[in-house]
């Protein structure tokens, strides 16, 4: 009827540890603020540790130690490459390939928003003519979302579009941060550009 141990202390990625009045959020773990609720961003196992003596919180930390053969997982504040796979009128689909330079073993899913596109006129973004399925993106993990799918944002300058094809198959190259072009026809297609180097 009792729970072993490591039953009780293995946790997957939106698995709610507790409220932040109680305890800390460590590593492998975030607070959401809206609703002041700790939770873990990866799959491993949950460790409480308790408050030094000399600090001035009495709150525990909690922290999740995952797993190193579940290969890296996307946390709310990652940079990560994902492959646009679906493009919707107010948000896209993507597969997250890498988070940070390390490759992922699992299937993570994300989905860009229409208000996470860019940071000015939010009103005016039009999903078809920022990403194309197939886009190659650089985005910033925003939280977990839904139990399927974290949320990303590539509003910022250093994010958005990193590779692409055009219709006809050839890779298009950034030639400002909303076009890309062709090189072999000379096509342009609006994209959300990042911006690379300096």
């Amino acid at each position: 009827m009792q729970q072993t141990e490591g039953e009780k202390d293995f946790v997957t990625p939106g698995e709610v540890l507790g409220k932040a009045s109680n305890l800390k959020a460590g590593k492998g773990t975030y607070a959401a603020p809206h609703n002041n609720t700790v939770y873990a961003s990866l799959t491993g196992r949950r460790s409480i540790i308790p408050p030094s003596p000399d600090s001035g919180d009495e709150r525990p930390t909690v922290e999740v130690t995952g797993h190193k053969a579940h290969g890296a997982v996307p946390e709310p504040g990652s940079i990560v490459i994902a492959r646009v796979t679906k493009v919707m009128a107010r948000m896209a689909s993507a597969d997250i390939m890498c988070v940070g330079p390390k490759s992922v073993r699992e299937n993570f899913s994300g989905i860009i928003r229409q208000q996470d596109v860019r940071a000015t006129e939010i009103d005016k973004v039009d999903m078809h003519s920022s990403f194309r399925p197939g886009d190659i993106v650089r985005a910033l993990v925003l939280s977990l979302g839904d139990a399927r799918a974290y949320y990303l944002s590539t509003a910022k300058n250093e994010l958005g579009v990193v590779s692409a094809e055009s219709t006809g198959g050839a890779t298009m190259v950034p030639i400002s941060w909303t076009e890309m072009q062709c090189p072999l026809t000379g096509q342009i297609e609006q994209r959300k550009v990042a911006k690379v180097g300096g």
